[in-house]
């Protein structure tokens, strides 16, 4: 039996040995050749394509130094697509819509060359003729993706046989021996394995130490909050006409009612609105807007530049303004103490996006945020005064605060403001909501900074006047780059040194696809002052149009408010997530992780009532947020 299972391993151990170094070897290609690549962008990118057995590899030019992406083939589907230009065009796709790259290029690359992303689940290609398009298509990547080749080096030469095939062409060198280390791991009997496991916890005083056979992530895993996929994402459209509230005569004579009570300059902070004019979700759901394209941010920590980062993080910025309902639409004042949780899993990278929310104060009204990807390595905190002002016939809602974004590879910091809203027409002409006001984004460290003006529209401005936005980025004093656009549609980047133009963000189709999707706890697990927990009776009936039911749901969650302050009296109110720090008059997360970041630590990231945890995952066993979180937690990704 102990020589059996000795030239089991051996034979094992060869087998993956041969398989891999006829991977390393440049000889072993299927094919290769430029394909025009098209993802997300209209326009072809011409990229060189390596086809090997189960793997597409990507190049900008046809060495080795430019990696874009590994596709891995046998998780994609391969259909020809009709195109009326020249050429053959054909599609690799997920049918599930799941990623269909490698996590790690050829050696090890986590990056590719190509800032711009491609979409994570389908490629379009397009070869130059008729014939060679049928050769990609029909003969080579066809077979690749749906049977795979075992490839053996022999003396007579490379050989081909059709059998099942592992994804061994992601696997580097160390990686290799990870695996053979756990397969080796793998072969001991049960016995074996528990006596193994029962000397570790001897050795270490009962407890199994982190280089155990056990697998932390299952343990992770029961402790964490259980997420799901959103259900319905509601979506405004871009321009004016979005933008535009049209109020029946009922309502208006709410407002007249309304405004009689008001004075120019007035804070509106302790008026009662009526309910016809909320979005029906609170306000600290609202500030995760934000979040949807985080993966922006795993990418811009990547960069090499100081401006290019700044570049990224600007069209992340913009990321978070197109998610609008149409009209004018306020969301809810959150109740002190209330919390809201919620989370964005990046295929690309395998990480998670972690957003935790929190009403630290309701006199001034302050809402404290924080977000964390440290296996992304960033993550972001602060806090937002809403404060209205009522002026006539306009008011503007003005969020009086700031964020401080946080590279932690690089020990960056980028503080980041906010614009202000603006509704006019209320006493006469249309009701219109803008955005208003000078931002910055400013990085003490690197001396790069981001001034961006939004433009309200001009009196007698037209339709191509509204959203619009303008600024500069500068290093120092040296100005690098001019912004201009509108922040709902296209925006412009032209580099002051060579007058070069780039589309640096445009928020159309293809790029609302590329949102990730967001994961929330669905409402009857909820604890009770979570937002949609809280609010779920106000919400249901303003969804259906019940305004007097909705206005008598929101009274009792304010009277219980008020209430409540009463019995406390003087005594302070103590936030449960944050603390405020009387040196810098901001509020910070209780519990922010503050050990060195490390990229050689295996990160795993997982929430439980509130609190953000990171630890260290096995050595010697993996873990896929995409998969893995959503099955240990008896959830789909899709959340099925």
């Amino acid at each position: 039996m102990f020589v059996q299972k000795k030239n089991y391993r051996q034979e094992k151990k060869r087998v993956a040995k041969e398989l891999f170094s006829a991977l390393k070897d440049p000889s072993v290609v299927i094919m290769s050749n430029w394909l025009k690549i098209r993802g997300t962008l209209k326009s072809w990118t011409k990229l060189w394509c390596i086809l090997k057995p189960g793997i597409l590899l990507i190049y900008k030019t046809p060495g080795s130094d430019h990696w874009v992406g590994t596709i891995l083939l046998n998780a994609c589907k391969l259909i020809e697509r009709p195109s009326k230009k020249d050429g053959f065009c054909f599609k690799l796709y997920h049918p599930l819509d799941k990623s269909i790259w490698a996590m790690k290029g050829p050696k090890g690359e986590s990056v590719g060359s190509i800032t711009q992303p491609l979409p994570s689940n389908y490629l379009i290609f397009r070869a130059a003729s008729e014939s060679d398009g049928e050769h990609w298509h029909l003969s080579s990547v066809k077979l690749s993706s749906q049977y795979g080749v075992h490839l053996r080096i022999t003396a007579c030469g490379l050989q081909q046989d059709a059998v099942g095939w592992t994804l061994w062409s992601c696997l580097n060198d160390s990686m290799l021996e990870n695996h053979m280390e756990n397969d080796a791991n793998s072969d001991k009997s049960e016995r074996e394995a528990h006596e193994d496991s029962d000397n570790a916890a001897n050795e270490n005083g009962g407890r199994l130490t982190e280089e155990s056979d056990m697998d932390q992530s299952d343990d992770v895993c029961q402790q964490a909050t259980v997420f799901v996929e959103e259900a319905h994402e509601e979506m405004g459209e871009a321009g004016e006409a979005s933008q535009v509230e049209t109020v029946s005569e009922e309502n208006k004579g709410l407002i007249w009612t309304l405004l009689k009570q008001l004075r120019p300059g007035m804070d509106l902070s302790k008026v009662v609105l009526p309910t016809f004019i909320l979005e029906p979700r609170s306000f600290l759901d609202k500030l995760s807007d934000y979040y949807y394209h985080a993966d922006l941010l795993s990418q811009a920590v990547m960069e090499e530049s100081p401006y290019s980062r700044m570049k990224q993080v600007l069209r992340w910025y913009l990321s978070g303004f197109y998610k609008k309902p149409k009209g004018l639409k306020k969301p809810y004042n959150p109740i002190l103490g209330e919390m809201f949780r919620c989370c964005w899993l990046h295929p690309q990278t395998d990480s998670c996006t972690f957003y935790i929310a929190e009403q630290v104060s309701h006199h001034p009204p302050v809402s404290a945020f924080y977000i964390s990807n440290r296996k992304d390595g960033f993550c972001i905190t602060g806090s937002i005064l809403a404060k209205s002002k009522f002026y006539g016939n306009s008011l503007s809602a003005i969020l009086d605060g700031k964020a401080r974004l946080l590279f932690l590879t690089r020990d960056e910091e980028y503080i980041i403001t906010m614009p202000y809203a603006h509704c006019k027409g209320i006493l006469y002409g249309t009701m219109t909501l803008e955005l208003g006001g000078k931002i910055t984004i400013e990085c003490e460290k690197t001396q790069c900074y981001t001034e961006i003006e939004y433009k309200l529209k001009p009196f007698l401005g037209s339709s191509c006047n509204v959203n619009q936005i303008s600024g500069k980025i500068r290093m120092g004093e040296d100005v690098l780059a001019t912004v201009d656009g509108h922040w709902d549609s296209k925006v412009h980047l032209t580099e002051k040194r060579t007058g070069q133009q780039e589309v640096l963000w445009n928020p159309g189709p293809d790029i609302r696809r590329q949102r990730l999707k967001r994961q929330v706890v669905q409402v009857d697990q909820q604890e009770a002052f979570e937002s949609e927990r809280l609010w779920q009776h106000v919400t249901r009936a303003i969804k259906d149009k019940d305004q007097m039911r909705a206005t008598q749901e929101k009274f009792v969650l304010e009277e219980a408010q008020r209430q409540e302050a009463r019995e406390r009296a003087e005594r302070p109110w103590n936030p449960r997530l944050f603390t405020f720090n009387t040196d810098t008059n901001e509020w910070h997360y209780k519990y922010t992780d503050t050990k060195p970041w490390d990229p050689e630590r295996c990160l795993l990231q997982f929430e439980k009532d509130g609190v953000i945890q990171t630890k260290e995952k096995s050595r010697r066993r993996s873990f896929s947020y995409s998969q893995n979180w959503a099955a240990q937690q008896k959830v789909s990704p899709t959340g099925s």
